[in-house]
């Protein structure tokens, strides 16, 4: 059986910060540029309200996903509220997943599987329990900054 020796430490706090800071910026950045471009240019909204309706959820949904997607994705660059942001987006990012999950588990699937959008809701879960990170909008939030504070 692994064991961690009572005086190990988990998180490294020097470099911690920054590990918080890649993950909200890896998230934010795929957040928003599903929005933008997938749901803007490729599907366009009504395109994306039609497969919402078509998979039996509310076409105006496809327009609060948008947006939801683009405001947080741009929260989380910026490190605006990181917590709260990313734990807003769980329901919708299980939303995503449920969507895909006819498809199959890879991605690459026709019609994209559902593993691409699991690993996002699993970035999101690790990103509400680390909170901001280095170089955020909100570093001067302690609960928001703090790695590991279990504040919202």
């Amino acid at each position: 059986m692994f064991r961690f020796a009572s005086n190990t430490r988990v998180l490294d706090p020097t470099t911690a910060p920054y590990a918080a800071f890649i993950l909200r910026l890896s998230l934010g950045v795929v957040l928003l540029a599903h929005s933008l471009y997938l749901k803007l240019f490729v599907f366009t909204l009504p395109g994306t309200a039609q497969y919402f309706e078509s998979i039996g959820l509310p076409a105006a949904l496809a327009y609060l996903v948008f947006f939801a997607e683009a405001i947080g994705g741009l929260a989380l660059i910026t490190g605006y509220r990181t917590r709260l942001v990313s734990l807003s987006l769980i329901p919708i990012l299980l939303g995503a997943t449920w969507a895909h999950s006819g498809n199959g588990w890879v991605f690459s699937s026709q019609g994209g599987g559902w593993e691409f959008p699991l690993f996002l809701v699993a970035m999101a879960v690790v990103q509400v329990l680390l909170g901001d990170g280095a170089l955020s909008l909100s570093a001067d939030r302690p609960e928001d900054h703090e790695v590991g504070a279990a504040q919202l």
